[in-house]
């Protein structure tokens, strides 16, 4: 078989994205997802694989913003809608689509490549670490009680249309990116994502809706939300709260907004998804086991650069350690890297010096943002301590007071 893989041209969207759905068994998008996809695709970044006329891979990439643990944004490329025709699979076709979109970000000076995984056991081999977490809940609010600091007050709450409310709460969302590590900075047009809402995937819901949460005029913070009721279970209060977005920019905002999701009448649960594994709401309430709390992987993280990726973030703690550090996808990053750095910001360079750890782009992948320990990669086998301390110096300093978040898939 001979296939070409050639730049998607600015009128071959709709051929691309309907090769793309084939590939996912032809389950189609609502035409509101359709549409969101394609104001965001990057056409010179989109490539597909032919096989004669015939098109039966496609790929593409994101320009991204990526908040790392220092607060710094760092350029990201975000591999995405990826897939090849069933008539195709096994013969390498993803392979060169995911070599062109790596050396495609290393030439543009992107560190990282990012992405979220419809199956992730395929990406592991070319070098992607999960690197966070997802959490959800179903809190039964007939049972659960929010417990809400003494003095949480000064906060007004007003209902807004979703849309008109976009720009202000976007300027929320925006003051939190620094914060947490692995948010994405969003670019012109991706703002539409937190307000897509197709009447299909109600499933017998209401509209989105969303309340503000003010103070003195200002926007401190937001939930986007929509009722749905309960599956099989009669009357009317047997529906449930669907939090579809929650931002606040200190305690008060966060803990009015939570509870106004509790006290919402004729509703008997708040079902959370998508949150950050150390959200703090879990420290409000009365019972966690009534929570029914659950944690799935999210964002897939690979250094495309060493050097620049280590480099671009700041460490809990000081620390000197060399990484000797494998990469059979990506050449380039092999050998030996001295890391030094502090909480002031970091450099990692080349060296000829004995290794103090040993690790594959992999690992370096899933701890980089700090949600995941090199001491637990390293008792699973996956990093090796070739110097006494070593680990443990490295995997303070990795580490993040803040759990890393990614607010949306792409």
């Amino acid at each position: 078989m001979t296939t070409e893989l050639r730049e998607l041209g600015p009128d071959g969207w709709d051929e691309w994205y309907e090769t793309l759905v084939a590939a996912f068994n032809k389950i189609p998008e609502p035409p509101e997802n359709r549409a969101f996809d394609r104001s965001v695709t990057e056409t010179d970044r989109s490539f597909g694989m032919w096989d004669g006329k015939e098109l039966v891979g496609t790929a593409g990439t994101y320009s991204f913003g990526l908040s790392v643990p220092g607060g710094a944004i760092v350029p990201a490329g975000g591999l995405t809608m990826v897939g090849v025709l069933p008539t195709h699979r096994r013969r390498g076709i993803l392979r060169r689509m995911i070599r062109h979109h790596l050396e495609d970000v290393r030439q543009r000076g992107e560190p990282l490549s990012v992405l979220t995984a419809s199956e992730p056991a395929i990406y592991g081999r070319f070098g992607y670490g999960a690197a966070t977490q997802l959490l959800s809940a179903r809190i039964d609010t007939g049972r659960v009680r929010l417990q809400v600091p003494e003095g949480a007050g000064g906060i007004r709450l007003r209902l807004a249309d979703p849309v008109e409310a976009l720009p202000r709460c976007e300027e929320v969302y925006a003051r939190r990116v620094t914060e947490r590590p692995g948010m994405l900075e969003r670019r012109p047009g991706w703002e539409q994502v937190e307000v897509l809402d197709p009447p299909g995937e109600r499933n017998d819901g209401s509209p989105l809706q969303c309340v503000l949460a003010e103070r003195g005029g200002e926007v401190v913070g937001y939930a986007r939300y929509a009722i749905r009721r309960e599956p099989n279970a009669p009357g009317v209060v047997a529906r449930s709260v669907l939090l579809r977005g929650l931002e606040a920019d200190d305690l008060d905002a966060y803990a009015s907004l939570w509870r106004f999701l509790f006290d919402i009448d004729l509703t008997s649960s708040v079902t959370v998804p998508d949150r950050p594994v150390d959200d703090a709401w879990q420290h409000l309430v009365s019972d966690i086991r009534q929570c029914r709390v659950q944690l799935r992987d999210s964002l897939y993280l690979r250094p495309v650069e060493v050097g620049a990726a280590l480099s671009a973030r700041s460490y809990a703690a000081g620390v000197d350690v060399v990484l000797e550090v494998t990469d059979g996808f990506c050449p380039w990053n092999e050998g030996r890297w001295r890391l030094t750095g502090g909480t002031d910001g970091a450099s990692c360079v080349r060296t000829d010096g004995p290794a103090d750890l040993e690790l594959s782009v992999r690992e370096l992948g899933a701890a980089y943002l700090g949600g995941v320990s090199l001491v637990s990669l390293a008792r699973a086998g996956r990093v090796r301590e070739l110097r006494g301390g070593a680990l443990t110096e490295a995997a303070t300093a990795f580490s993040s007071p803040v759990a890393p978040w990614l607010p949306h898939g792409f």
